[in-house]
């Protein structure tokens, strides 16, 4: 057996007749509904802005690693060029003649070497200091390039992001794509030559040159001018890889950015949805006391007016904040 409501006749005499009557006695059930909605709204926006902290706080990490890549590297071309003014300091240094190493280089896996299509470009990396190419530019987009330069001239939160507004995540995620694609594409080409630099050093640390601890003996002047030219191709190959880091780093910087930013967003969108639920249930306990209190004209209008202010106020912080 189900059991009914029973409204006293009272207050049901309280409640106007008609529509009207009707809608006012809904007000604390809709009141109520939607203060709930209100409610799940502000919790799904505070959720919102804690993964968009935790995805920030990840590629801050991400970031952190490619600036670690990028000072070890700029370390390393430091050294090979520290090294490379000693030696020039202290012996007498000529540019790399391709010929005379050719003919110093007598044995077979050399000689592969130097007649392989890689060889060749050692030979052109080491004689004239060209590397390879590693592609069409990462950052191609004006807005991401722009942002980039504010990042790095140190412009106040407020305009990087302003800049950063017509950025999409999909573009930031797009440009790492090429950034790190660019890197892979670098690394490859440079294998063959590593490679073959690898295999002229080789030989000309075994016999007839006398070798040393530290390589080819630099009293050899084929073997010291290949030192010579190894160093300098070497710091220049690190500066290349540091600049690729360098901008992965820099994309990282602007995606953490971008995740503070919208959880920012979130965390207020959550604060003015979490001020439209107090207004509904303030509507609620309006509403259920001019019910108890019989005085229906008033406080029915007020409670009315606040959930209308409720609904009006969660939309807007829904369409425009």
């Amino acid at each position: 057996m189900s059991a009914k409501i029973h409204i006293s006749d009272e207050l049901k005499a309280d409640i106007p007749a008609g529509k009207w009557g009707k809608i006012l006695a809904a007000t604390p059930i809709v009141m109520t509904v939607i203060a709930t909605l209100l409610a799940g709204l502000s919790s799904g926006e505070m959720t919102r802005a804690q993964y968009d902290r935790a995805l920030a706080a990840q590629q801050q990490s991400k970031a952190g690693d490619q600036w670690n890549y990028f000072q070890a590297k700029r370390l390393r071309a430091a050294l090979q060029r520290n090294t490379l003014d000693l030696l020039h300091g202290t012996t007498g240094v000529r540019p790399l003649n391709p010929q005379a190493l050719a003919a110093r280089l007598t044995g077979t896996p050399s000689q592969v070497v130097l007649n392989s299509t890689g060889g060749r470009q050692t030979l052109d990396c080491l004689t004239h200091g060209t590397l390879p190419s590693a592609g069409p530019e990462a950052v191609t987009d004006s807005r991401i390039i722009t942002a980039l330069a504010a990042a790095d001239e140190g412009q106040s939160d407020a305009d990087l992001a302003r800049i950063l507004a017509p950025v999409k995540a999909a573009d930031l995620i797009a440009a790492l794509r090429d950034a790190n694609a660019r890197v892979r594409t670098f690394d490859n080409a440079l294998k063959p030559i590593n490679q073959a630099i690898d295999a002229m050093e080789k030989e000309l640390t075994h016999p007839p040159t006398t070798t040393t601890a530290t390589g080819p003996d630099t009293s050899d002047p084929v073997a010291r001018d290949f030192v010579s030219a190894r160093l300098s191709y070497a710091a220049q190959r690190y500066d290349t890889e540091s600049r690729q880091n360098q901008i992965i780093a820099q994309l990282y910087e602007l995606q953490v950015r971008k995740s503070n930013i919208s959880a920012e967003r979130h965390h207020g969108r959550s604060q003015q949805f979490f001020y439209g639920m107090l207004a509904a249930q303030m509507a609620v306990i309006i509403s259920t006391f001019s019910m108890a209190a019989r005085k229906k004209n008033f406080l029915w209008a007020l409670a009315a007016a606040a959930g209308t202010a409720a609904v009006a106020f969660a939309l807007y912080v829904y369409l425009y904040v």
